[in-house]
């Protein structure tokens, strides 16, 4: 009996071991079991040394020059049912020196690679490391695994750095939840209380227009968009030009501009976190409230919506959620896709096709990415409970919304509904076919429109028009089918420019227009484009 029991203690001591090792998906990730003088599992280097310090093993790898690549390389088979991991490491360098490219630092390599061995695109980048550390520090990397990923490569790396060492310990690497992977460094924002004495009514979609939910009266949308907080982390007068936009301009509505990465406070020269970008946010939210309007939070990307897109409207929208006066924008403008694409996602190409007619409008520069779609944006917006309005862009850089009608419309269950945003400049044609067919369908927001005298360097001399006959037309276009609308830009540097100046001076050949049109003014539509 007594040799039955030993038996059954060590098959369930072997269980536990094997099952311990199932899990870990970097084994010996903590360097401590060692073979023959060398950690298991990690390749042994000649410029490399396995060390011991008060206790604790871990591995040094010293650089030997320009040209000469220190590696350990750790190849992971994922398991299929995974959609994101959690990666952690301890890391510590001394006196990296740069090698002949910037590039040539101590970094940890991660890349995820398809079941033939052939690299994706997905990673989260590499950490790199230049100079020296004060001490031991630990980094946390949320990993979304892209479509087809079954191999996950991690390669602490000198990477022809011209000298330095580079110390690593305790890898770990375990699977989460997807939702999870953008917020393993940065607190899920709360739900900010809504403003005392706001004056905004709540919006729901009826039909093709937007109304009060409390009495079913229409609220038209008319008003500008303010730029800046999408290349500074602290914008261009932004707060004086909302009082200035609600007040001097009568406008109702603003679209304000954001970009992520200064969101969660990782722009340049931020060091708080994003601590003051977003209270910057809150004030506009709070000040355009507070005067009965409406503000359409702008997620100022481009191309496709990716994963980080709905980490940002997984944030916003459970800071802002069901507050009466804001709109969540969901993508800036989506171009050089397919409407499936679009709409449920897939692979982007890294080289779109070129189109008659159709002219690069942005230099952002082009990647091969996996883009989630854009019915995921919303399904994460309504995950927080938020009810607000949404509004999606469509494509051609946000212009063409013609395959809302041809069964790519979204879907929403359970909020106040979406409207569709295009953007309309001189050069764009077909104005019928391309916005004005799904007007008559669903609300829309022409939420960039504008005219200058200069002809931009990407428009075809032939495609330009001057501002005296455009921009009538387009604004009795937009009286006569009632659009929602926010004028680009109200800066006095980003053009087409509402403004000559700080003073709010409006440039006569769009901003004066545009005042005038806010006022109440009527422009007639002589001429469809």
């Amino acid at each position: 009996m007594k040799k039955k029991n030993n038996l059954l203690l060590w098959l369930c001591a072997l269980v536990v071991a094997v099952s311990a090792q199932a899990d870990a998906l970097i084994l010996n990730g903590d360097m401590e079991k060692g073979v023959d003088g060398w950690p298991e599992g990690w390749q042994r280097h000649a410029q490399a040394a396995w060390l011991e310090e008060n206790g604790n093993h871990f591995l040094r790898q010293s650089a030997a020059g320009p040209d000469k690549m220190i590696m350990f390389y750790q190849s992971i088979r994922m398991p299929a049912s995974a959609e994101a991991y959690k990666l952690s490491f301890r890391v510590r360098w001394e006196g990296v020196e740069v090698g002949r490219e910037k590039w040539h630092d101590a970094r940890v390599i991660i890349d995820f690679k398809d079941a033939s061995g052939e690299k994706l695109p997905g990673g989260p980048g590499h950490p790199s490391f230049k100079g020296s550390s004060k001490g031991w520090e630990t980094r946390t990397i949320g990993l979304v695994v892209p479509p087809g990923a079954a191999i996950l490569e991690i390669m602490p790396t000198l990477y022809n750095a011209s000298a330095g060492t580079l110390d690593i310990d305790d890898f770990e690497l375990m699977p989460i939840p997807l939702e999870e992977a953008g917020f393993l460094e940065y607190r899920l924002s709360e739900r900010m209380p809504l403003p005392q004495g706001i004056k905004t009514p709540e919006l729901v979609v009826i039909g093709n227009r937007l109304v009060g939910k409390a009495d079913g009266q229409e609220v038209w949308l008319q008003g500008v968009a303010i730029a800046s907080l999408e290349w500074s982390a602290v914008g261009d007068n932004i707060l004086k030009s909302v009082t200035n936009s609600l007040t001097e301009w009568h406008a109702n509505v603003i679209r304000l501009a954001v970009k992520p990465n200064f969101w969660f406070g990782k722009g340049p020269w931020q060091s708080d976190g994003g601590l003051k970008y977003r209270a910057l946010v809150d004030e506009v939210v709070w000040q355009v409230q507070q005067h009965g309007g409406w503000v359409v939070i702008d997620l100022h990307e481009y191309r496709a919506p990716e994963q980080k897109h709905a980490d940002f409207w997984r944030d916003v929208a459970t800071r802002y959620a069901n507050h009466p006066g804001v709109i969540f924008g969901l993508l800036n403008e989506p171009h050089d896709i397919t409407w499936e694409v679009w709409r449920n996602g897939g692979w982007v190409t890294d080289k779109p096709k070129s189109k008659d007619g159709v002219v690069a409008e942005n230099a952002e520069p082009i990647k091969r990415s996996v883009s989630i779609g854009m019915q995921q944006l919303v399904e994460v917006v309504r995950k927080t409970g938020a009810r607000n309005i949404l509004s999606a862009g469509g494509l051609d850089w946000g212009y063409d919304l013609a395959g809302v009608l041809e069964g790519f419309a979204l879907t929403d269950k359970v909020g106040n509904g979406i409207m569709y945003e295009s953007h309309v400049y001189p050069w764009k044609r077909e104005w019928q076919k391309r916005f004005l067919d799904a007007a008559a369908e669903y609300p829309i927001l022409i939420g960039e429109v504008g005219c200058q005298p200069e002809r931009m360097p990407f428009i075809p001399p032939e495609a330009h028009e001057m501002p005296e006959t455009w921009a009538p037309d387009m604004l009795g276009c937009i009286q006569r089918y009632r659009l929602n609308w926010t004028a680009w830009c109200f800066h006095p540097r980003s053009s087409p420019c509402l403004l000559l100046d700080w003073e709010y001076t409006p440039t006569p050949y769009w901003g004066v227009p545009v005042k005038a049109a806010l006022a109440g003014k009527e422009f007639e539509m002589e001429k469809m484009r």
